[in-house]
Order: structure tokens, then sequence, then C-alpha cells
């Protein structure tokens, strides 16, 4: 189909709104993470401006999302045959400047948001802003020089937990930085998994990715890797007394993360379609692990 002005529904699918737990999860961890605070140190918290800032968080996704599938288009790197992305740009339902204006309109959005809440807060807000900004407007030229891993791990960790905790308290705290690495971990895998299935499409497309460097073999172990540390860091954070011992409650997801260790065996360059749904179901798994920590965290202020 090739759309002059495509339907309200795939505006809205456009921005891939299945992949949002990524942003809004550790925010709303921060958000809870705060809460706990409050009722335990009696922290002082801006609530409302917490509120923007889990709202900005999922807004710069968007606008990354959007300026990613463009710039994958664009090269070559998302066809007929690829998996992932919206798709909208391969069935020729968004002309790409579309999609292109589309993700500068919710930077602009984004931006607009940020600097009222550093207007609210202080310059170190600024700082986390404009590298989220960066992430977001150029991931495609971090992800095709194998830094899309790293990238991710910073933005969707600790940098979206630190502005979250700093617009809320005013202040930067080393615990919320340790809080933020399970659920990075375990975010970092979605693109993980995603770049290990697409590795025989990305070196036709003559990009670099992280898997790739590392080869089908080596990524197996990282993906595995990062789920264990995801636990073990949990098992720290409660024995440093960051989060209290119900928290652990959380390995009830330890089944889904075995299970998707197990798929990721099944991995090859040559048969991608072995492990063509594992990035999203590590996105189950992030949501499941992020919500449940959210709830166990929310019920721990109250002991």
């Amino acid at each position: 189909m090739n759309a002059t002005f495509p339907p309200f529904s795939r505006w809205v699918i456009a921005t891939r709104p299945w992949s949002f737990p990524a942003s809004s999860m550790p925010a709303l961890v921060t958000f809870v993470y705060v809460f706990f605070l409050s009722r335990h140190d009696g922290l002082d918290a801006h609530w409302l401006l917490g509120v923007l800032a889990v709202i900005g968080a999922v807004v710069f996704q968007i606008s990354g999302n959007l300026i990613s599938d463009y710039f994958d288009y664009t090269r070559g790197i998302d066809r007929e045959d690829t998996f992932g992305s919206s798709r909208l740009l391969v069935n020729q339902t968004f002309k790409p400047r579309m999609i292109f204006w589309y993700g500068v309109g919710f930077i602009a959005f984004g931006a607009f948001l940020g600097l009222y809440l550093v207007s609210q807060t202080g310059w170190p807000l600024l700082i986390i802003g404009v590298l989220g900004f960066v992430g977001a407007a150029f991931y495609y030229f971090f992800k095709s020089r194998a830094l899309g891993d790293a990238l991710i791990f910073l933005i969707y960790g600790p940098l979206i937990s630190m502005g979250v905790f700093y617009v809320m308290t005013g202040f930067l705290d080393g615990r919320i930085v340790m809080l933020s690495l399970p659920i990075a971990f375990i975010t970092v895998n979605i693109l993980h998994a995603n770049n290990t299935r697409d590795i025989a499409h990305d070196k036709r497309a003559q990009i670099k990715t992280f898997a790739m460097l590392l080869g089908v073999r080596a990524s197996v172990f990282e993906y595995k890797l990062l789920l264990a540390l995801t636990y073990l860091l949990m098992v720290i954070l409660v024995v440093t007394g960051i989060l209290h011992w119900v928290t652990l409650c959380v390995f009830l997801t330890l089944p889904l993360a075995i299970g998707n260790g197990r798929a990721m065996e099944r991995a090859c360059e040559k048969q991608p379609e072995n492990i063509c749904d594992l990035d999203v179901r590590t996105a189950k798994l992030q949501l499941a692990f992020s919500v449940l920590l959210s709830g166990l965290i929310f019920v721990s202020a109250w002991l």
C-alpha cells in the first residue's frame, strides 16, 4: 500500500508501542524506589515532575525508534526478507520523509519537555538530557559501528534512572545506578537477540554490530551471561541493603529467563528463523521482571 496519508492506527504502530517498556520500565522502577526512600528515609520528592520525566523517557525512545527505522530503510538494512521493525516503510505504508519528520517532531517535543524539567531542577539534568538526545537521534550511527549495545545499556539503564531520580529529588545517588543495572542487562539482551538473529542480513548491508564481532557462539554466551548477571545483581542489591529482601521474589521470573537462554542456544547465522521471536520474548521478560520488581519495591516500602 502506498498511502499519501496513512490512517491514525498506522501512525501509532510506527512508534512501535510494544517497545515502550524499554524506557518506561526503568523509569517506573526508579519512580517507585523514590517512594520507597520517601517512606523509609523521609525523602522529599516532586511526584508530578517524576511523571513528566517518565513521559519524557518514552518520548525520546519513540523519536529514536522512528529515526532508526528511517535510516535502516534508506540504507538498505530493512528489506522484505528481514525481521523486526514496524515494516511500514518496507511495505510502503509511509514515505521515508514522513517517518523522518515524525521522529523529528518527537525529538522537538522531548526537548521542550526536557528544558521545562531543567528549568524546574538544575543543569545536571541538561547533561543527562543531551546524552539522551544524542542517543535517540544518532542511534543508527552507533549501531552500525558495533556500539549499539553499549549505547542501549547506558541510555536504558543508568541514564534514564538518573534522570528520573534527579528530577524527583534534586540530587544524584549511586544506589539508583546500581538499581538500574539488572533491567539494563535484560534490555541490552533485547537488542543482542535481534542483532544475533540478523547477523547475515547486517553483513549484507555492510554494517557492524557487536553480535557480528562476537560471532554466534560468543553471542549466545553473552546473552546467557547478561541474564545471569541480572539475577546475581538482585542478590547483591539486597545484601548491600539497597533493596528489601522481599524483592528477591523477582526470581519468580527466572523460568522465563532460563527458557530464553535455551532458545538462544538455537541461534544459527544461516537459519535466523530459529530465534526469530527471541527479541520479543526477551522484551516480555523485561516487562515481567520490571513490573514485578516495581510491585515488590512498593510493597517493601510498607514493611
